[in-house]
């Protein structure tokens, strides 16, 4: 079942790569793809499951203690190695962002590919929660670690609440809690049908992005980084889960989005602040490869 529900997921990311190699169709397309998959269709997707979705159903506030102290464990734990990790600075940004950072497209497609739609609604909440945490955080992690990088707190709150992903989230959670919903079947429809399109698009991109020509200089990082990624993570989530007594369910969707690979998003936020933006690349590119058997050996867990 794990090996169905996760082929076509990895299948759509090789496909990128191979459209990538054979340069199909042009290295001009895919940057505006990323822009509509980030600015419209995946917006879409989390306005519209959350607008939706069914929270009487779904422990929130245990979900929320455990992402949160799942992942505010891994930062500090993260911080506390900055002596030893990384050249300088800007590699223990790219050592940060691939611990706690995630690809959300491949999470949600393989949460809907194994648990259905109960279990891309759990994970669409899940994301909620998490997407502003992981972005406050490793911005917090640029305006600690990198000095002068220019970054006032105001700016940094701007970008934070200009996020199309977190205004997304907080949309569809206003529009579910305050009963408006969709406003009706034409609304609801339409977000249905740009949402669709966000996962076979995000996960092309990301096998296009995929670049793994200059992993071996820094491995040390990248190894540290996946450690951290996805043995120290998801084994916080799934005790935390557990000792909180989730239903089998969450818990298994949530142990899927912490053993994801780190987003591609990361890569940009490290070119904007200042960060090592290759160093970031290849650990994007390393991890995606290492999520191949590292998801199937923790869902089978």
């Amino acid at each position: 079942m794990i090996a169905n529900a996760l082929g076509p997921v990895f299948l759509l990311i090789l496909f990128g790569v191979l459209l990538r190699r054979i340069n199909f169709p042009g290295a001009e397309f895919w940057p505006g793809i990323e822009r509509l998959t980030y600015y419209i269709a995946f917006p879409a997707l989390l306005v519209h499951r959350l607008a939706l979705a069914d929270f009487s159903n779904a422990d929130v506030g245990r979900f929320a203690l455990v992402i949160c102290a799942a992942l505010l464990l891994t930062s500090a734990l993260t911080w506390l190695l900055k002596p030893w990790a990384g050249r300088n600075a800007a590699d223990f940004t790219s050592l940060f962002q691939g611990a706690i950072r995630f690809n959300t497209y491949i999470g949600l497609a393989v949460a809907s590919a194994l648990f259905g739609d109960p279990g891309l609604v759990i994970a669409a909440i899940a994301v909620s929660i998490m997407i502003p945490l992981v972005n406050m955080l490793s911005v917090l992690c640029f305006t600690l670690a990198i000095e002068g990088n220019g970054r006032s707190p105001a700016h940094v709150l701007k970008g934070l609440f200009t996020n199309p992903l977190i205004i997304a989230c907080l949309l569809g959670v206003a529009l579910n809690i305050s009963g408006v919903g969709l406003g009706g079947a034409w609304i609801e429809d339409l977000l249905a049908r740009l949402g669709s399109a966000a996962l076979p698009l995000g996960l092309l991109a990301v096998g296009v992005a995929l670049s793994l020509g200059t992993v071996r200089q820094d491995w040390p990082v990248i190894m540290t980084a996946s450690l951290l990624k996805f043995v120290v993570f998801p084994g916080l989530v799934l005790g935390l889960a557990s000792w909180w007594q989730l239903d089998q369910l969450s818990q298994q969707v949530l142990l899927l989005l912490a053993c994801l690979p780190t987003a591609t998003s990361a890569y940009i936020l490290s070119r904007q602040l200042g960060g090592n933006a290759v160093m970031m690349a290849n650990i994007i590119s390393a991890q995606t490869l290492l999520a191949f058997a590292v998801i199937p050996l923790w869902l089978l867990l």
